[in-house]
């Protein structure tokens, strides 16, 4: 089959790539641009561990075609730090250890800042609806969750 051309922009910078027909925006990220962050993890949509936006949309990278990606506008776990500096989310998790293998932790953190840019002041029941699609193997999510409520605080400080 023939590859088809696809323009989109990822974190905020322009990419274009060729993609197989049935190949997944997961695939294209990982294996193709190598934008290693986004992990597999279940390959189904079940565990959140390829979350990444579209459009601003909270995505299974795993379930989106890369060709889907056309025109649109992708984030990655890779945009989500300023040049050196962590993201508030991510300086909350290390500081706070809601991490441990990282497998899932880049879906968390695209998930959360998701959550945090259309509510940034959630309720603890409103962090955890937010997460659920994410599934952690190692760390439980007490921490997780305290970590997003901390970042979450931190961030409507500085507004």
């Amino acid at each position: 089959m023939a590859k088809t051309h696809v323009s989109t922009s990822i974190n905020g910078e322009p990419v274009e790539f060729l993609a197989d027909p049935g190949s997944s925006l997961l695939d294209a990220l990982r294996n193709t641009l190598g934008l290693t962050g986004t992990k597999e993890g279940c390959g189904t949509g079940d565990c959140g561990a390829c979350s990444v936006t579209v459009d601003g949309r909270l995505v299974c990278s795993c379930l989106v075609l890369a060709v889907e990606a056309e025109g649109a506008e992708i984030a990655t776990i890779e945009g989500m730090a300023q040049g050196e500096s962590l993201h508030p989310l991510q300086r909350k998790f290390l500081e706070m250890a809601a991490l441990q293998c990282g497998i899932c932790t880049p879906g968390v953190l695209i998930s959360a800042r998701a959550l945090l840019e259309k509510n940034p002041n959630p309720t603890e029941t409103e962090v955890r609806f937010g997460l659920a699609g994410n599934l952690c193997r190692c760390t439980g999510y007490d921490k997780i969750v305290r970590a997003v409520m901390e970042a979450a605080a931190e961030m409507r400080e500085t507004v």
